[in-house]
Parts: structure tokens; C-alpha cells; sequence
């Protein structure tokens, strides 16, 4: 098998507006992050597979005759891969001698790289290569870094394989693949974040795939077509957060106060549903004053639900009077109870207002970054268009 070299990139999310409300059938609005995942494949013939992920400083590698032995656990598999396939799971748990408890990062990382590249290669010739994966986002803050990875592994998988094609031509800096080869990676990626989390919603993924913005209801994820692209901060209070709790907790307040709670929900979908024609509007005409007006509006109403809904957190109260002291208006994103929130920026905000919002947090103890969202999905790069610095990175081995 002839493997040719890749570079690829995947972006994180965010919830923009609808957390906890998807839940309950809801509309959830998710945007891609301009913090992105890169992953560089090279291909080697030192009859090895590697994957190396510097994040959390994790290198591993194994003999092909090693895997190999794995191989007849798929003489009946399927090109289909709509179904996580227990029986390889199992086999590679007992491969890599991991029990059936919390597994920590590294082992659900590398547990999902052997799951798509045994599934791709194990029925046929198995190419020997290296994987290297680095990322801008931080892990566990949920900002989708695991989805982002999952989606370069599949992307780069699928193309090693011949199953997609190459979509970088001669003298492009970037390339994406067409909406056929999309929904394969984003099946593929759902695999491996099935390994990683569970039983995850398949939003992370799919913005990881598609980028832009996606509208989330009742299980059905639709890619909008067009979405401008918004400057904001992106601050991660590092207070940690358990989501199947925060879940429950909504749960619980729906449960004894339906007739208080259902109306916040109904108010939190109408929330999305404004923001999302706004949006729509902003890339139809020219983006005025008043569409930042109406966004800034909704963010300070939604955050407020998000109180009521019990899901705040100290650290986010005060991320939102740091920033409005400085005219500007903040939300959680995700799950809530700590975790990350962003900050939305006009195109007006000047260096001085950003530089000094980005110190104040930082002194309460946070990590900030000024990024933007709506952002492209997965794409291939030309080596040479991206920084330099992560290419170091990845090319330490």
C-alpha cells in the first residue's frame, strides 16, 4: 500500500445558545472554534503503527505482527459503521490490559486510533506509520478537543485507505472534502468519540466536520449553510464540571417545578431561534450596530436562564462582571458549573479593551484567548501554511 503523508486540522465548539435544552427537544445552536486539532500522518517501513499525542504526553507504538493478531475478529466485518462493534472494542481493551472502569485520556485516545485503524486496515494490507496529533484546545474543558481528534483520525484514516480522496490540489494551501466524503468522516468520528465518551450526542463531531454553525434538535443535526464569522474571548475558568451531573440537576428542577421550568426551556429555544435568524440575516445584508445589539441581548438573557436552570457557577458570575465592566457580554458554554464561557467582541472593540479584558480574567486565575467562531470544519493543509511552531511540534517525531 502505497501512504502518502497528511497534515489535517479539525476545529473545536461551542455551544452558542441552547445548553440543557436539547435534552428536552429543544433547539441548540453549535459553532465551531478557531482553536483547531492538527493531526500529521507520515508513513514509515519499520514495519510499526506509532500514535503520539504531546498534549498529554503520550507516545506509543506497536509491531504490525502485534495487530496482526487481531485480524480475524473482522473477516465478517462490514463496510457499514453505523454501530460500535463490541467485539473489537472488547478485543482491544484485553490487547491493551484495560478493565472495564473510567479510563484516563490517553488510553481512550489510543483505544480509538487502534478502533478506526484496525476497522480501515484489518482485513487487508496494513500500512506501517506514524501518527502525531497536537491541540490548541484545552482537554476536558468542554471545547470538543476529543471530537476534533476523532475527526482528523478519521479524515486521515479514510484517505490512507482509498476510501476518500486527497482533496488538497497542486498549489492550494487548504483543501475540503465534498459533502459525500464528509458525512464518512463524521460516521467514522463518531466511533471514535462513542470509545472516548460513551454515549455522546454526535453535535462535537459534527461541528468538527462541517464547522460553521449547526442547529441541534431532537437529535437531528442540520449544517447551516452560511454563518459570519464573530470575534470573541474564549475564557476557561479551570473549575471542573461533571455533565451527567449538571444534566440531572435540570432534570431534577424540571421534575419539582414543571410549571416554572418548561416556560425557562420554551424561552432558552426561542433564544436560539432568534439568534439563529440574526445570524442568518447578518450574512444576507450588511451587518449593522443592531445585530450586535440583539446578540449581546440574548447572550445576558440566556446566561440568566442558565442561573435559573442551575447551572451557573461563582467562577462564571464572574467572568460576566468582569467583562460588562468593560461594556461587554458574556455567557457559559457547554455544560456549565465552571467550565469554559465566551465573550462576545464587536468589530469595534479595540486592541486596548480586548488586552486589558484578557489580563483582568487572567488575574482571576482563568486561561483567555481572543479567537473567533463559525470557522471552516475538517481540512487538509499544505505543510508550509501553517504555523510554524506546530509543525515542530508534530514533527518531533
Amino acid at each position: 500500500m502505497q501512504v502518502r503523508d497528511c497534515l489535517i486540522s479539525a476545529p473545536g465548539k461551542a455551544i452558542l445558545h441552547g445548553e440543557h435544552a436539547v435534552v428536552h427537544g429543544k433547539v441548540a445552536l453549535a459553532v465551531s472554534l478557531n482553536l483547531r486539532t492538527y493531526l500529521q500522518l507520515k508513513a514509515k517501513d519499520d514495519g510499526k503503527v506509532s500514535i503520539n499525542l504531546p498534549n498529554i504526553e503520550t507516545f506509543v507504538s506497536w509491531e504490525l505482527s502485534e495487530l496482526k493478531q487481531l485480524i480475524p475478529c473482522f473477516s465478517d466485518k462490514k463496510e457499514e459503521v453505523q454501530r460500535l462493534d463490541p467485539e473489537l472494542v472488547k478485543k482491544l481493551r484485553e490487547f491493551m490490559g484495560v478493565n472495564n472502569g473510567n479510563l484516563d485520556s490517553s488510553t481512550t485516545a489510543t483505544l480509538a486510533f487502534l478502533y478506526i485503524y484496525l476497522s480501515l486496515f484489518g482485513s487487508g494490507e496494513m500500512p506501517s506509520l506514524t501518527v502525531s496529533v497536537w491541540s490548541e484546545l484545552p482537554t476536558g474543558a468542554g471545547l470538543g478537543s476529543s471530537a476534533a481528534y476523532s475527526v482528523c483520525l478519521a479524515a486521515a484514516l479514510l484517505c490512507v485507505s482509498g476510501k476518500i480522496p486527497a482533496p488538497l490540489k497542486d498549489g492550494e494551501q487548504t483543501g475540503r472534502w465534498c459533502q459525500e466524503d464528509l458525512e464518512l468522516i463524521n460516521s467514522w468520528a463518531f466511533q471514535g468519540e462513542k470509545i472516548i465518551h460513551g454515549n455522546p450526542s454526535g453535535v462535537d463531531n459534527a461541528v468538527g466536520t462541517w464547522g460553521g454553525m449547526l442547529r441541534f434538535l431532537a437529535g437531528k443535526i442540520i449544517p447551516l449553510s452560511r454563518v459570519p464569522l464573530l470575534r470573541i474571548l474564549l475564557t476557561n475558568t479551570k473549575v471542573p464540571r461533571s455533565t451527567k451531573v449538571l444534566v440531572a440537576r435540570v432534570k431534577d428542577k424540571i421534575n419539582k417545578f414543571p410549571s416554572i421550568m418548561i416556560p425557562v426551556l420554551d424561552s432558552v429555544d426561542a433564544i436560539s431561534c432568534t439568534c439563529e435568524k440574526v445570524l442568518t440575516e447578518m450574512t444576507c445584508e450588511p451587518i449593522t450596530g443592531e445585530h450586535y445589539n440583539i446578540l449581546e441581548e440574548l447572550i445576558d438573557i440566556n446566561q440568566h436562564h442558565l442561573n435559573v436552570m442551575g447551572v451557573g457557577h461563582p467562577s462564571l458570575d464572574i467572568l460576566c462582571k468582569v467583562t460588562a465592566a468593560r461594556g461587554l457580554h458574556s455567557k457559559l458554554t457547554g455544560a456549565g458549573g465552571g467550565g469554559c464561557g465566551i465573550t462576545l467582541l464587536r468589530p469595534e472593540t479595540d486592541l486596548v479593551t480586548v488586552q486589558g479584558t484578557v489580563k483582568d480574567l487572567r488575574d482571576c486565575g482563568f486561561d483567555c484567548w481572543e479567537t473567533s467562531i463559525g470557522g471552516p470544519g475538517v481540512q487538509q493543509h499544505f505543510p508550509f501554511s501553517v504555523k510554524e511552531e506546530i509543525l515542530e511540534v508534530l514533527n518531533r517525531y
